[in-house]
C-alpha cells in the first residue's frame, strides 16, 4: 500500500507541476475577441502591454480604436472612416473617465464545478452577479494563461482566472464576449497613441456622430 501510495502521490505531484509549468504568461500580445451586442456581432482585436491597451473594432465602414492605460488615468476613442476621409479623436477628460468607471458593472463571483474547453482553453464555470442591477450571468475562466488586466477584463479581476467567455456591461449595453485567440505579437509602432491627421473633438461630439 505504501508503494502504491507513493506512486499515486508522485503522479499527482507530477501533474500539478506540469499544470503549473503549462501556464503561459503574456506580458504583451494580441487578443482577438468576438463581441455580440443587440446591434450585431463584431470582431475586436486587443493589443496589450503591462501598462497600455488598444482595442480595434471594425463596424461597417468605420474602424473604432479605444486607447487606455491600465490605471485608467488616460483614455481616448478614435474613429476612422476612410470612405468619408474622416479621422476623429476624442481624448477623455478625467471627469469623463470617472463617469465611464462609475458606469462599469460591479460583479461578485461564485465558483462552479463545471468545466469545458473554449477556443482551446481549459475553462471552469463561474456564476456572476452584478451588484448594481441584480442581474446574474455565467462566465467561463481559464488558468491556462495569465495576462495583464485590461479595460475589458477589469470587472473580472476577482473571477479566479482569465475570462474566456463572459457577459459584461458597457455604457448600459449588455455585451457577450468570447476570447477566440491570443498571441504574443508585439503591437505595431504607434498603436497606443493618437496618430497625426486626426481631428481632436470632444466626447459629446463623437457620441453625436454615432461613434461611441
Amino acid at each position: 500500500m505504501n508503494t502504491k501510495l507513493k506512486i499515486a502521490l508522485g503522479l499527482t505531484l507530477t501533474t500539478l507541476a506540469f499544470s503549473a509549468s503549462a501556464q503561459k504568461t503574456y506580458t504583451q500580445g494580441l487578443a482577438t475577441y468576438k463581441m455580440s451586442t443587440p446591434r450585431g456581432d463584431a470582431e475586436s482585436k486587443l493589443y496589450f502591454t503591462a501598462d497600455s491597451n488598444a482595442m480595434l473594432t471594425v463596424q461597417g465602414p468605420a474602424t473604432i480604436k479605444m486607447l487606455a492605460n491600465n490605471k485608467l488615468t488616460y483614455a481616448a476613442i478614435l474613429l476612422d472612416v476612410p470612405v468619408a476621409s474622416m479621422k476623429k479623436a476624442a481624448i477623455l477628460t478625467p471627469d469623463e473617465i470617472d463617469q465611464f468607471a462609475a458606469m462599469a458593472p460591479k460583479f461578485t463571483f461564485t465558483p462552479g464545478t463545471e468545466t469545458k474547453v473554449i477556443s482551446g482553453f481549459n475553462c471552469k464555470k463561474v456564476d456572476v452577479k452584478d451588484q448594481k442591477s441584480g442581474t446574474s450571468y455565467v462566465a467561463w475562466v481559464t488558468n491556462d494563461i495569465s495576462l495583464p488586466i485590461t479595460g475589458l477584463t477589469k470587472p473580472f479581476a476577482d473571477a479566479g482566472g482569465v475570462p474566456v467567455q463572459f457577459t459584461t456591461v458597457q455604457q448600459g449595453q449588455v455585451v457577450d464576449v468570447t476570447l477566440k485567440s491570443i498571441t504574443d505579437s508585439k503591437a505595431p509602432a504607434g498603436t497606443f497613441g493618437v496618430p497625426a491627421g486626426y481631428d481632436k473633438i470632444t466626447l459629446d461630439d463623437l457620441k453625436s456622430m454615432g461613434g461611441k
